[in-house]
């Protein structure tokens, strides 16, 4: 013979409450584990050593700077600004350009090119101390702790 016990209404009520917060629990720490992985990804992208290597660039001058042209930086132009546009790296990003025996540090102040062709352009004062005229193979690199 067989019993069966009858299961009282707020017991049933409890159940379902508890299989509802453990599911939510569940979903939480599925959501939480992800976003860490996710955030150890980007920081491993951005800690990335930056390549030590000279690259080389189709570079010239962008030309004399008009009357308070602004860059895709923000920046305000002078005919002293000293800078690199490059269509990639990231405005403010440092890098060090060589043109025979001279190197210059300097930084990417604007992201779009003025002349097609190029791979990179530099101020009209920076092309000076560089000594480009028109468009030459000029080689750079990141800049990093202790470059030279």
């Amino acid at each position: 013979m067989s019993h069966t016990f009858p299961v009282p209404a707020v017991l049933g009520q409890r159940l379902v409450v508890l299989a509802a917060v453990t599911l939510f629990a569940g979903v939480a720490a599925v959501a939480i584990v992800e976003q860490r992985d996710s955030d150890e990804g980007a920081a491993a992208l951005t800690s990335a050593p930056a390549p030590a290597g000279w690259n080389v660039a189709f570079a010239g001058s962008r030309g004399a700077t008009g009357d308070a042209q602004r860059t895709t930086c923000g920046q305000v132009l002078a005919p002293q600004s000293l800078g690199v546009t490059h269509p990639v790296l990231p405005c403010g990003a440092k890098v060090i350009l060589r043109s025979g025996d001279t190197q210059v540090l300097t930084e990417v102040i604007d992201n779009a090119l003025v002349e097609p062709g190029r791979q990179l352009e530099v101020t009209e004062q920076l092309a000076t101390m560089l000594d480009i005229d028109g468009t030459v193979e000029l080689e750079w690199r990141f800049a990093t702790t202790g470059s030279s």
